[in-house]
């Protein structure tokens, strides 16, 4: 997979520096919000903004606590399906995505509708359409009952066989093993990746590779910082909710990446005191759906707790974003 994405400013080496006695915090960049959840946000902001609320939103439009709850208190009306949405009424699709099932559900039912499903999600869309009218059998590498799974399998369901966990390769079958490539969903560990990768080439030696990455470039790049700093922590804190992915892959990348522990919490008070016995070094990074406003409140919390000395790790330069769903723009 490649280390480079369009909009990414390499940052060179990170120089991690600090007192060698004495407590500190090594704060990871990039971290938080990336280009699509940006968008997403402010696609409902702008919509209860334009049309008033309520305004409808299939799904948590992001995958963030804070954010859901704080788009809730305006106006927001989150469901499970569009069949909960009233005929006629404002309804805006998550960043995760949505199969064609449900864009044929809402046109059912005269809705109006609002996509913010992240353009990096719609391009794995895009390709599984042109291998599945290819006549490939699709291998989706992603997590069960994720959202953004369901939608970018429902584009072609009798192509695309799910591949979870390590168990899940030997259940794969396929027509033709010279017609075979594997995708994935945006949110995932790279190296996790990577290895299902690897079992499934044992199986089928010519499996094809995307076109390009599907891992977006802020799962990778937050990824990388936490790799960077890891091995430096007796703690790393990750902000993110627990429904999250890309925040959960931070836990797991910073324990393998040489962290004594690492915990996921959504809110600064959710940290135990006690996992800060003996600890010098505490990371900090947040997941891509996480506003830097929670991540000032952690550190806040720390510095209360002698934690006042921090340091920036800085792995990349994002500058990447996404112009508003079509149906804002005129707007």
């Amino acid at each position: 997979m490649s280390a480079a994405s369009p909009g990414i400013e390499p940052a060179g080496t990170p120089t991690i520096t600090g007192t060698a006695s004495g407590k500190r915090v090594l704060l990871a960049k990039p971290r938080g919000y990336c280009a699509g959840v940006d968008r997403a946000v402010i696609a409902v902001e702008k919509a209860l903004e334009v049309y008033g609320a309520p305004v409808y939103v299939r799904k948590e439009i992001v995958h963030n606590r804070h954010v859901v709850d704080t788009l809730r208190e305006r106006g927001a009306i989150f469901v499970d399906e569009t069949s909960e949405v009233p005929e006629g009424a404002l309804v805006v699709f998550s960043a995760h995505g949505v199969s064609p099932m449900v864009h044929a559900e809402a046109a059912e039912r005269n809705l109006r509708t609002i996509d913010a499903t992240c353009p990096l999600v719609t391009k794995v869309h895009k390709e599984v359409n042109r291998f599945a009218n290819d006549d490939y059998d699709i291998l989706l590498i992603g997590h069960e009952g994720h959202e953004e799974v369901e939608g970018t399998a429902g584009e072609a369901p009798d192509k695309v066989q799910l591949v979870d966990k390590a168990e899940d390769v030997d259940k794969v079958e396929v027509r033709d093993p010279s017609k075979v490539i594997w995708l994935s969903q945006t949110t995932l560990s790279v190296d996790e990746t990577m290895e299902r990768v690897d079992q499934l080439r044992e199986r089928f030696p010519g499996l094809a590779d995307p076109p390009s990455d599907d891992i977006c470039y802020a799962t990778t790049n937050r990824q990388v910082a936490v790799k960077a700093m890891a091995a430096e922590c007796d703690l790393v804190l990750v902000v993110g909710s627990t429904n999250s992915s890309n925040s959960k892959r931070l836990v797991e990348v910073a324990l393998k990446a040489g962290a004594r522990a690492s915990y996921l919490v959504d809110f600064a008070h959710e940290v135990d005191e006690a996992w800060l016995s003996g600890v010098t070094t505490v990371g900090v990074t947040s997941g891509a759906s996480v506003p830097d406003v929670l991540v000032m409140e952690l550190l806040d919390w720390l510095a209360e707790r002698g934690y006042g000395d921090v340091d920036e790790v800085t792995t990349a330069n994002e500058k990447i974003s996404f112009a508003p769903p079509k149906e804002l723009r005129k707007v």
